[in-house]
């Protein structure tokens, strides 16, 4: 199988009790982005695929809070990250 390759990323942080809102902290696209993917993989980061949200995401600035309008968005994907990392960690 051969690796994906992505022409856009972004990293995303949110701590509970630190941050209001999950905040941009890396994007990029081409070389950076394929950083990006890979530094998520070597710290067993999930990745996520969503062109509409990484078109969003790649707007704003990094260190940026997400506006209220991605909340939804986002918040699936943090819902999809939590739900795998308990079931890698059972």
């Amino acid at each position: 199988m051969t690796k994906k390759e992505f022409n856009k990323a972004a990293a995303l942080r949110y701590e509970q009790g630190r941050d209001n809102a999950p905040r941009v902290v890396a994007k990029g696209r081409g070389k950076i982005a394929a950083k990006i993917v890979a530094l998520a993989n070597e710290h067993q980061v999930p990745l996520v695929e969503d062109a509409h949200l990484i078109q969003m995401l790649e707007a704003l600035d990094v260190d940026t809070a997400i506006p209220a309008e991605l909340y939804q968005a986002v918040a699936e994907v943090l819902v999809f990250v939590y739900r795998l990392n308990q079931e890698l960690h059972q």
